[in-house]
């Protein structure tokens, strides 16, 4: 049955989480880039070793929000400060919802005067555009929707392309693109690359752990401004890299990329709920993992549990920021952290896809995730003390890991945990789920980033920084 909205949806279900672990719609996919160029592995081992170019035209929301009031409209909903965000700049844009806890996260770009852009998963995308209709700002805005997940041969495009070119080789394949040393560009600032023909915009970023940059232009420059970044960058060992291995790399440089919205609950956010169509990311998306509660607030996260406590400043008014203040910048609470899987407990989930016998949970690699969003439950003496939310494989580090977050007093690196795999009562009616055994498998805190040249070599190791 089709339902007008999400709130309709919810008061139809009778509980949003058994809605949820229940959704039918599939696999989360990231579209329309070939899966693999070569192979996940050698792919993987590109973005340490040499040189990567990760393709980021399809996957994400461009949301452009242009307009005298843009700036106040997105500081309103930001936790971020906007003193000093000016043209040319951008920053992480984590908005939460009116208790303190996170709707989503992207990357925001100030392009020009009265000119932003959200880059991103939906759900923000959607917040923004829920407060720029109906808030009483002077913004227009174009949202620019994901592409496809199943183009099913039709042709995709864009409003622009958008590549990163990351890895310790990235300044060499830069500075001969450019025709000259690579732009002094401060982190997360703005400039701009020489491209072929093209004068491009850049933003300085690091997310293999190296010196990078992120270029975007007109889409239909997609394949003049690619075809270029790779004949450059062949002699440097440049690998592109696919879809498969993606977002993969999240798993050794430590970001959580995709936190249940906390949309479902409250009576300040039933005029968004009802505002969001029943097609709406937040109405079909499906929650993956071990860990079951009739509330879906306990499957909701803190700026402070992901690690943006850093981001956090009380010099502005944004919704969230009474209840954040509440919280005391999270201490005691949970932290973000990183668990290496044990690797016998690894190979027995593997092992039981061959003859006889219990069948658990399919391990997918260099992903593991079956759902918009994920929550096992992470015990110590019987207890559940924590979560993991993204998982897979990391070839560079011979290990299956996954990020999640856990009480303040486990999240030492090298406490012994043990991590739920595998869903209740032979699993839930998700099509992501075939029928099969829980399993418990031992993990170990890690350190967050989990690969030491993300760790060392990010910037300021922010992605593993508390607040101050």
């Amino acid at each position: 049955m089709a339902y007008k909205n999400l709130e309709e949806q919810i008061q139809a279900s009778g509980n949003v989480v058994s809605m949820l672990r229940n959704s039918q719609i599939g696999a989360y996919v990231y579209p329309v880039v070939p899966s693999e160029f070569t192979n996940w592995r050698d792919e993987q081992r590109a973005w340490q070793e040499s040189c990567v170019l990760y393709d980021q035209s399809h996957h994400m929301v461009n949301m452009f929000v242009r307009g005298k009031d843009a700036v106040k409209l997105l500081s309103y909903l930001g936790t971020n400060s906007f003193n000093g965000f000016t043209p040319g700049k951008a920053k992480q844009f984590a908005p939460c919802n009116y208790d303190g806890k996170v709707i989503g996260d992207g990357i925001l770009f100030y392009l020009a005067e009265n000119e932003l852009v959200f880059v991103g998963r939906n759900p923000v995308a959607n917040w923004i555009q829920f407060h720029a209709q109906t808030g009483g700002y002077d913004v227009e805005t174009d949202y620019d929707d994901r592409s496809p997940s199943r183009p099913m041969g039709k042709a995709v495009t864009r409003r622009v392309y958008r590549f990163q070119i990351q890895g310790p080789n990235a300044e060499k394949v830069i500075t001969k693109l450019n025709g000259g040393p690579m732009p002094n560009i401060k982190f997360f600032n703005m400039g701009h690359i020489n491209i072929g023909k093209r004068k491009v915009e850049a933003l300085r970023h690091g997310m293999a752990g190296a010196p990078g940059l992120e270029v975007w232009g007109p889409y239909d420059q997609y394949y003049e401004v690619r075809d270029a970044i790779l004949a450059a960058g062949e002699e440097f060992g440049i690998v592109p890299v696919g879809s498969r291995a993606y977002s993969s790399n999240t798993l050794e440089s430590g970001w959580i990329p995709s936190p249940l919205p906390a949309v479902y609950t409250g009576d300040k956010m039933k005029k968004y709920r009802e505002w969001l169509p029943g097609t709406s990311y937040e109405a079909v998306s499906s929650l993956a993992g071990s860990f079951v509660s009739k509330n879906i607030e306990d499957y909701y996260v803190t700026p402070y549990e992901l690690g943006y406590g850093i981001f956090v400043k009380f010099d502005h008014d944004f919704i969230g920021k009474e209840a954040l203040q509440k919280m005391d910048g999270g201490k005691g609470g949970r932290q973000k952290v990183t668990y290496a899987w044990n690797k016998d407990d690894v190979a027995k989930i593997w092992a039981s896809m061959l003859g006889d016998g219990d069948m658990y949970k399919y391990l997918d690699i260099p992903n593991s995730n079956y759902g918009s969003s994920t929550f096992d439950s992470v015990m110590s003496g019987g207890k559940v003390i924590g979560a993991s939310m993204f998982g897979g494989y990391s070839y560079n580090e011979r290990e299956v890991l996954s990020l999640g977050i856990v009480d303040e007093k486990f999240a030492k690196v090298g406490t012994q945990l043990t991590l739920v795999w595998g869903e209740e009562n032979g699993g839930t009616k998700k099509t992501t789920v075939e029928r099969h055994k829980q399993l418990e498998v031992k993990v170990e805190v890690g350190p967050t980033p989990y690969s030491s040249q993300a760790r060392e070599g990010y910037h300021q190791g922010w992605r593993n920084k508390k607040a101050s």
